[in-house]
């Protein structure tokens, strides 16, 4: 069936509001590359919008998983428990930052754990505020809309949300006029003092790299400078890993760049090699505080995504992937400032590791150019290359290619890239 006859059956089948970026359908993926149902191959540099970081259909995700349903597909660890669900959160309490004691609770989706984890921070501290970011991105429940900064498409017209949310200044170098990471800090914890009172703040969320708003990377020491008032005031200090963790950044997780080890942090999207998985893990005593009860769900950490999970941790291990992610920005890197050398319209290259973008403004400006962006983006489209957009203005074109991405379609992707701009 072709993708014109599959697009006119989701016309009415398919709820309007889900949208999808490429017109093609697609049959099967691996490595850096997913082929339609007509044959037609695309270079990937979205990865499912960060999610299959080990590749499509990754050899021991694929066979842990099968031989994991051969054995039972549920059973509701809580009710009728089981050894993976333990496995996943021995995982994630060794591989995340910081050598203290840690417990997990395994979710679905990356806005289930960001909830939680602001439910852990409220019950542990007995306080009611939470603090975010210009720009953040933490997802579509009513609680993560609220956390979010942009309006379209994500909040609009679905209020009321809820409250005791305060959003404060990101460190923005490109927008901050030079601003340095501890003096941006330092104008975000001013106002979180003066406007809400520390002792009134549960938790502060932060990405330690904004997908979403547009791969804003804070200037250095802004993330030591919060994590050091969090400390001082008794906040619970929330890392939201869930696109930048799991070797996309060339680290395991993106708050280790800078030594900031998190009380919190929210994970999901490259967990489990693309099966719905999520977490949070943090220090003991926190996690602990909750009453038995007070965390779980149906299928969070469900027996076969957690078997996806040990073999894409495993496979992460075995091929360094954190190294691999180093290397994409190597090349990747240099491609994308040699481009902006000749493109007056590309205002700044960054991002760290396989996590890159660029941010389109009109030329000799810093206004953003969203309609530049996303011409540049449909040429590559139709070129076969899936590219993805971001960011508050709509002017960012972000590239998250698989971390098992071969040299070849590296290169063939960057061609693609290269020559959309023209």
């Amino acid at each position: 069936m072709s993708s014109e006859e599959l697009h006119k059956r989701r016309s009415t089948a398919v709820a309007r509001g889900v949208g999808s970026v490429i017109p093609a359908y697609v049959d099967h993926a691996s490595g850096g590359t997913i082929t339609d149902v007509e044959g037609r191959e695309w270079i990937d540099f979205a990865a499912g919008i960060a999610v299959t970081n080990v590749g499509n259909s990754a050899p021991k995700v694929v066979e842990a998983v099968r031989a994991q349903v051969e054995r039972f597909t549920h059973t509701c660890f809580m009710v009728a428990p089981y050894e993976s669900y333990v496995a996943v959160c021995e995982q994630l309490n060794a591989l995340t930052p910081g050598d203290f004691e840690k417990r997990s609770a395994l979710f679905n989706s990356g806005a289930e754990a960001v909830e939680n984890a602001v439910k852990i921070a409220r019950h542990a501290t007995g306080r009611p505020a939470v603090v975010v970011f210009d720009h953040a991105y933490h997802g579509r429940t009513n609680l993560t809309m609220a956390l979010t900064a942009k309006n379209m498409p994500y909040k609009h017209r679905f209020g009321p949300f809820a409250g005791e949310i305060y959003r404060v200044p990101m460190s923005y170098p490109l927008r901050d006029g030079g601003l340095d990471g501890t003096t941006a800090a330092a104008r975000a914890i001013e106002l979180v003092e003066k406007q809400v009172g520390a002792e009134n703040v549960a938790a502060l969320l932060i990405e330690p790299i904004q997908g979403e708003g547009g791969f804003v990377v804070p200037a250095e020491g802004f993330l030591p400078a919060l994590r050091q008032w969090a400390t001082a005031t008794g906040v619970v200090f929330i890392a939201d890993e869930i696109q930048t963790g799991f070797c996309r950044t060339g680290d395991w997780f993106a708050c280790q760049h800078e030594g900031v080890e998190p009380d919190l942090i929210t994970l999901a999207k490259g967990i489990a090699g693309g099966l719905p998985l999520a977490a949070v893990t943090g220090r003991a005593e926190l996690m602990d505080a909750v009453h038995i009860g007070g965390l779980g769900g149906t299928y969070g950490g469900n027996p076969i995504a957690c078997a996806g999970a040990l073999a894409a941790i495993e496979t992460m291990h075995e091929l360094d992937l954190a190294a691999a992610a180093r290397r994409i920005e190597s090349v990747m890197g240099d491609r994308l400032r040699d481009i902006a050398a000749r493109d007056p319209r590309i205002a700044e290259v960054r991002g760290r590791g396989a996590m890159l973008a660029v941010e389109i403004v009109q030329p000799g400006t810093l206004t953003p150019d969203p309609a530049a962006t996303a011409a540049v983006s449909a040429a590559c489209h139709a070129a076969g290359l899936l590219t993805l957009t971001c960011g508050t203005y709509g002017n960012v074109l972000r590239f998250l290619p698989p971390l098992v991405i071969s040299d070849d379609e590296l290169a063939r992707g960057l061609d693609i890239l290269d020559a959309a701009f023209g």
